[in-house]
């Protein structure tokens, strides 16, 4: 009977046609509460698979609310949303779908670097307000230093799409051993003084929340930039807003933040900050790959097969 099969609840928006997908193979009963959060809740109690994005928390006490729970789907890349050491305790399986963003995340990065490099978004915003503010120069990529905190995928297709510029490339990951695409292997701190452009690729773990925090924005090289399409927590926003201030830091570039939607309306009206709502992954593309990914390892986890795609508690720097 249909009633017997185990229920997987999409709490979060994914891509329609891979919800289909899913109800079609008549593997699982589906609930689809992504526009409806309020409600779900009342499917937890019965819930055997969870497929979440970034909005909804699932935190120890929402596990406490889903006994039959077996195993829980990230419809992008991060996963410090999820309570992994709750996860863990309790055998629950939480994987990801790593590759899904990758060239949208990429891309972004590429973009919000050249809005930094040339000054535009001023020069955008003062065009449409009827002014033709001509004054500032911008700089080229061409023969700059641009150093990747964290070096996964992300950062090497970024890396890749830079390299026609000319730029000098620098990572820093020490969970990467070596790389063999021309960019160098350096410790953090050298990363910091020598790059122009700092582009964060890091994920969040509690060991590097604020990683770049006063002391380390103070060792930059004085008037560098940064991008970060990863997590808002990797900065310590205060200690950007003082670098900005002073002329420490000559801008930024956020497409995330330490807390969504962001707070510090000082660090979002500052005018060497070109900020975003976090849509790195925002892509028609990416998310539908996204969706394909997550039911496709639901249909694995349904069938008794391996998983491809799971989520380690230990904390790393790539991704």
């Amino acid at each position: 009977m249909a009633e017997a099969l185990p229920l997987v609840v999409i709490a979060d928006p994914i891509d329609a046609a891979s919800v289909e997908r899913l109800r079609a193979a008549g593997r699982c009963r589906v609930a689809d509460v992504a526009a409806t959060p309020e409600a779900l809740v009342g499917q937890l109690a019965d819930a055997w698979g969870l497929v979440v994005r970034s909005r909804t928390k699932v935190t120890a006490e929402l596990l406490q609310k889903a006994p039959k729970l077996a195993v829980v789907g990230r419809a992008g890349v991060g996963v410090d949303n999820v309570d992994m050491a709750a996860a863990s305790a309790r055998g629950i399986r939480v994987f990801n779908a790593p590759t899904a963003a990758t060239a949208s995340v990429a891309e972004l990065t590429v973009l919000l670097l050249l809005l930094l490099a040339r000054d535009l978004y001023p020069a955008i915003e003062g065009t449409k307000a009827g002014k033709w503010p001509k004054g500032g120069l911008g700089t080229e990529i061409e023969g700059k230093t641009i150093g990747f905190i964290g070096y996964g995928r992300i950062a090497r297709e970024a890396a890749k799409r830079l390299a026609p510029f000319h730029p000098t490339l620098l990572a820093f990951d020490p969970f990467v051993p070596r790389v063999d695409d021309g960019t160098t292997l350096v410790p953090l701190d050298e990363l910091l003084q020598r790059s122009d452009y700092v582009s964060l690729h890091a994920a969040l773990t509690p060991e590097n929340r604020h990683l770049l925090n006063a002391g380390r924005l103070g060792s930059m090289k004085r008037g560098a930039r940064i991008v970060n399409v990863a997590r808002g927590a990797l900065i310590d926003e205060g200690a950007l807003l003082d670098a900005l201030e002073s002329g420490a830091v000559g801008g930024a570039a956020l497409d995330v933040f330490e807390v969504e939607p962001p707070t510090r309306t000082a660090l979002l009206a500052h005018p060497k900050v070109v900020a975003t709502p976090h849509v790195g992954a925002a892509t028609r593309e990416g998310q539908s790959r996204a969706g394909a990914l997550v039911v496709d390892e639901l249909l694995r986890a349904l069938k008794g097969e391996p998983l491809t795609s799971l989520v380690s508690p230990t904390p790393g720097v790539s991704a």
